[in-house]
């Protein structure tokens, strides 16, 4: 998304709870989390966007704030080579059925809106990218629709440390994910 969300920031003090110093934020929008986890942590950050748009944005804003983040234009993670301790995305979740309010539809992209018919078509990719990208202890922390949690969580079946975490109305909003520092495999089950 291009105008960030107050959900947005239960990923960024997420993450910063990791001590990351390799990261990457996929479908960064308007960089918002890229910016800023550069500007607080000093790491390293690549940004990812299939939208060359957004991209412009995002380099915009981190050139605005003094943020150092390398953009890289492609789907999800395809073009990226890691190991990383950190991969966030804030990505599509909005079942393509569901009717938006004007205010947002109307101001955003739908490629940064809608995530397939159940809302998890992203989800179901990026989680097995994760796997390619993180170090075996890295983090994976995702923002969710509010009814997502469970089903997100059953596609991180082999993962560590799954937990969900709340927005301020209590409702589940964020999930994180470390992958295990032994042999993994990703399994996505048919949900």
């Amino acid at each position: 998304m291009l105008i960030p969300r107050p959900e947005t920031e239960h990923v960024i003090e997420t993450a910063l709870t990791t001590g990351a110093r390799r990261m990457v934020d996929i479908g960064t929008g308007s960089g918002a989390i890229a910016v800023t986890l550069s500007l607080e942590t000093g790491g390293h950050v690549i940004a990812t966007d299939v939208s060359t748009g957004a991209l412009n944005v995002a380099k915009g804003n981190a050139a605005r704030l003094g943020a150092s983040v390398d953009f890289v234009a492609c789907d999800l993670a395809s073009a990226l080579r890691g190991p990383f301790d950190l991969m966030v995305s804030n990505p599509p979740y909005v079942p393509s059925s569901e009717s938006l309010p004007r205010e947002v539809r109307d101001f955003e992209p739908g490629i940064a809106l809608y995530g397939g018919e159940d809302g998890l078509a992203v989800y179901r990719r990026l989680i097995p990218e994760a796997a390619r990208l993180l170090r075996p202890g890295g983090w994976l922390i995702l923002e969710l629709a509010y009814n997502a949690a469970d089903r997100v969580r059953g596609m991180l079946e082999g993962w560590e440390q799954v937990r969900v975490i709340p927005d301020l109305a209590g409702l589940p909003r964020v999930i994180e994910a470390s992958v295990p520092t032994g042999k993994f495999v990703t399994k996505l089950k048919p949900l």
